[in-house]
């Protein structure tokens, strides 16, 4: 698998870039693994780890295009998941896709990618706190069941938000459910083109730190003018991309142009003639007829 960025604009920050035309750079970093193209069904391509045990599906039609799982064994049920949405930048979805591959690449001796969840929901996120995004925390609910009756409890939550409001994080502290999705990263304006990552409650935390860690990341990505949503350039930073200066001529350069022999010249000929030009007519004198 090949990735060369393609844009004719810088998105700054990336994480309101949107997603670009493919999602090739979020398989890059497990582009060595197993790969399964798939014509019929939702899920158009399937990577996974040598072993089977980690999974990283391409559903490019759905509004989840990236959904990753990973298990205890290849036959094992699924340990825990993680989504991002068809807004969501690959590149930062490589951020995960990289701390995945390097868990897995520990051997059998470690295996951080199914470890226990961290009890302290800070060590999720905490490259947000150190970078001095807000934290409030805001109060449960209770969902209706059949017949009116008390449903499932959501919350508190942890509200982690950047600066300028335009990111953050949502975190069930609350929730109990090992499978149920507990934290999401998100991006944007609220709507259609909102980035989000949806992490499961068993997720590692250090994998959901990782992907926290690439929000902060000041290199700009590149993205097509035309193809980025409004809402979304609204809110960034625009840089057109242009071209590469020519590099400036070096002493060894100027010597070479300096010692090539002047370039040999050639006068035009009328097309009448080959050789010489004809003698000009003699003009007449003034004020005298010319003989019939």
């Amino acid at each position: 698998m090949t990735y060369i960025p393609e844009g004719d604009v810088y998105v700054f920050p990336r994480y309101l870039a949107g997603a670009d035309w493919c999602g090739d750079a979020g398989f890059v970093p497990v582009k060595h693994w197993p790969t399964v193209h798939l014509e019929d069904g939702p899920c158009q391509m399937l990577i996974t780890s040598p072993d089977q045990r980690i999974r990283i599906g391409w559903y490019g039609d759905d509004f989840d295009v990236y959904k990753i799982s990973a298990s205890e064994d290849a036959s094992s049920p699924t340990r825990w998941s993680a989504a991002f949405n068809n807004e969501f930048p690959a590149e930062i979805v490589a951020a995960f896709t990289t701390a995945l591959e390097r868990d897995w690449d520990a051997g059998k001796d470690q295996e951080p990618f199914v470890e226990a969840p961290s009890p302290y929901w800070a060590t999720r996120v905490q490259p947000l706190l150190d970078a001095g995004w807000q934290t409030q925390r805001l109060p449960g609910a209770t969902t209706l069941g059949a017949g009116g009756r008390p449903g499932r409890v959501h919350g508190p939550y942890v509200e982690i938000t950047a600066p300028d409001g335009t990111a953050g994080v949502s975190i069930d502290v609350g929730s109990d459910d090992l499978d149920e999705e507990t934290v999401l990263l998100w991006a944007g304006p609220s709507g259609w083109h909102r980035a989000e990552a949806r992490f499961t409650s068993r997720t590692p935390a250090h994998l959901i730190a990782a992907t926290a860690q690439a929000l902060l990341d000041p290199t700009p990505v590149l993205r097509y003018r035309d193809a980025l949503a409004s809402e979304l350039a609204a809110l960034a930073n625009l840089t057109p991309l242009t071209p590469p200066k020519p590099p400036a001529p070096t002493p060894l350069d100027v010597q070479r142009v300096q010692r090539q022999p002047p370039a040999i010249t050639t006068r035009s000929v009328p097309r009448w003639s080959t050789a010489t030009r004809p003698p000009a007519t003699a003009s007449l004198p003034v004020g005298r007829p010319a003989s019939r």
